[in-house]
């Protein structure tokens, strides 16, 4: 997934796709004229795929907003870490390298030949039309001049919703509040705000932690990981 650059539309406003696609069949499962690439908005979006579309495994993006935020916790940003808690896996491509998602590019390059600039190609009518045509009429020769419409398949695992919590075996667990922190035996730490409201688990990693206060007095703590 990615969002396609921006081009001017015939009454020169912005007009900036997103656009998804299935990386096996070509498959083009969404290219939506969007009003904003706020995380709220492009979250909405996915819900609406999941519905009939599944989970997939995996979604691969670039290292931009609102995909991910470079300077959180594990580049999580509050859309891809509710991916994670969807039980979606993340990859992204290295920055500056858009070769790592070319075939998506080789999309949009398509979607700028045919669309940009042509009368009234603005309306997402016109570009629900390009998609259908580009799933169901264009065979693809990587594809053995199939189209993407005749091989692509649902995900198997069904949207049920956002869980109200993540469950963890054999681990402490702990709400991650609207400031980004936790709180653990007694000490306040912060992680990401954009983990703000998801439960995280804490494990021991068998180790200890020796620290010395100003009175020269140690305090042994267990060492924990993060899930």
């Amino acid at each position: 997934m990615d969002c396609k650059g921006w081009w001017y539309d015939e009454a020169k406003r912005r007009c900036e796709p997103l656009t998804v696609r299935d990386e096996h069949t070509r498959y083009v499962l969404e290219l939506r004229r969007m009003k904003d690439a706020r995380s709220e908005t492009v979250r909405r979006v996915f819900e609406r795929l999941f519905v009939p579309y599944g989970l997939p495994q995996m979604i691969r993006s670039d290292n931009g907003s609102p995909f991910a935020a470079t300077n959180a916790l594990l580049g999580l940003s509050r859309l891809s870490a509710w991916w994670v808690a969807l039980g979606i896996d993340l990859e992204r491509s290295r920055p500056g390298h858009p070769q790592d998602n070319g075939a998506h590019e080789r999309l949009h390059r398509d979607i700028s030949l045919e669309l940009e600039g042509v009368s009234g190609t603005h309306a997402q009518g016109a570009l629900d039309l390009w998609r259908e045509q580009f799933n169901h009429e264009r065979p693809h020769e990587a594809l053995g001049m199939r189209t993407p419409g005749e091989l692509y398949m649902p995900a198997t695992p069904q949207y049920r919703g956002t869980p109200e919590a993540l469950e963890y075996t054999a681990m402490g667990s702990r709400q991650v509040n609207g400031c980004g922190q936790i709180h653990w035996e007694k000490e306040c730490y912060f992680l990401s705000r954009s983990l703000a409201g998801w439960n995280v688990g804490l494990q021991s990693l068998g180790q200890r932690a020796v620290a010395t206060n100003e009175n020269n007095q140690q305090n042994v703590t267990e060492v924990y990981t993060m899930s």
